[in-house]
């Protein structure tokens, strides 16, 4: 397994509803940094891991569901990084492994299988106690890799994007999905003056996103971490393309996603960007964009997400 972690490229959409609309389309690929820890979840946890590294500790410890993108580059990190890793899954144990889980545990990790109400309690420091007394001296990362030291990792995403010497074009508006809010309270953290995130929800009534935004930028600004500017750019919620909610998929956002691929060579994870990128468009031909804007859609990763998705939906015929 590879130590590299490449640049992630910047690829321009040729799209004849974005040539219309008079808007520029980019797609930052984050997707392409690296086979297995990639996305933004290799940004959420890079400090994490530091910080284990600093303070000696040998054993990670973190959250997910049974398809968890994070449990995933958890896995494929800890075995890079010469960790221990132990991966608590929510619900019951069911085999055979799918290929999520089958991939943690090739790379090394440990699953562990708590019930939903016991899950529910994952952040608390009862639970906590618990973890530490049955596995001893464990660095805990959050599901997702959300707190700070994610968001730290998160303010770097756009680094490599923004206009410097010899660079030929800005971006007046950062796209990205929203799960747990980590990554956009990064990136809102590391724009310049004039420049606007605008966050997808993926989840039901995602507008709930916005008071834990607040509290990510807060909390990170009131730290000792470094942060690009000392106060965070606009920022809105969109919170119309959840497609039902969380992991939630239809017909429609199958085979936009699956055309999309096809016409712009840029594949979509459904529960993630195919949604942000079905939203985008959709906006665009709503004319929600100026005129002239140009417009930078992160791709979050979470590909491998995919065949457990194309696992549950039977029936539907590929284009």
């Amino acid at each position: 397994m590879s130590l590299t972690f490449l640049p992630p490229p910047i690829q321009q959409i040729n799209s004849e509803i974005s040539c219309n609309a008079g808007v520029d389309l980019y797609v930052l690929r984050l997707d392409l940094m690296h086979p297995w820890v990639n996305g933004n979840k290799w940004f959420k946890l890079k400090y994490n891991l530091l910080e284990a590294k600093e303070k000696n500790f040998t054993t990670l410890l973190t959250f997910g569901g049974a398809y968890s993108n994070h449990i995933y580059a958890t896995a494929a990190a800890g075995n890079l990084f010469g960790f221990r890793t132990i991966g608590v899954i929510r619900g019951e144990e069911r085999l055979p492994l799918n290929p999520t889980l089958s991939f943690a545990v090739q790379q090394g990790m440990q699953l562990v299988y708590l019930n939903r109400q016991m899950y529910r309690q994952r952040d608390t420091p009862a639970l906590e106690e618990y973890l530490r007394q049955r596995f001893g001296e464990v660095f805990i990362i959050p599901e997702g890799g959300s707190n700070l030291n994610g968001v730290r990792g998160c303010t770097e995403i756009i680094g490599d994007a923004m206009p410097t010497t010899g660079y030929a074009y800005a971006f007046d508006r950062i796209c990205v999905a929203c799960g747990t809010a980590t990554t956009l309270a990064g990136i809102v953290l590391s724009l310049h003056e004039g420049q606007r995130a605008i966050a997808f929800p993926v989840l039901k009534n995602g507008v709930f996103l916005a008071q834990e935004i607040e509290t990510l930028l807060t909390n990170y600004l009131a730290s000792d971490l470094p942060a690009p500017y000392s106060s965070p750019s606009d920022w809105e919620l969109i919170c119309d393309y959840h497609f039902g909610g969380y992991a939630k998929v239809n017909d429609e956002l199958i085979l936009f996603s699956q055309q999309f691929t096809q016409q712009h060579d840029v594949p979509l994870d459904y529960v993630y960007t195919a949604k942000m990128f079905y939203g985008v468009m959709d906006l665009l031909q709503q004319g929600f964009f100026c005129r002239g804007d140009s417009l930078l859609l992160v791709h979050t990763g979470g590909l491998q997400g995919n065949v457990g998705i194309e696992e549950k939906l039977q029936g539907f015929s590929k284009i």
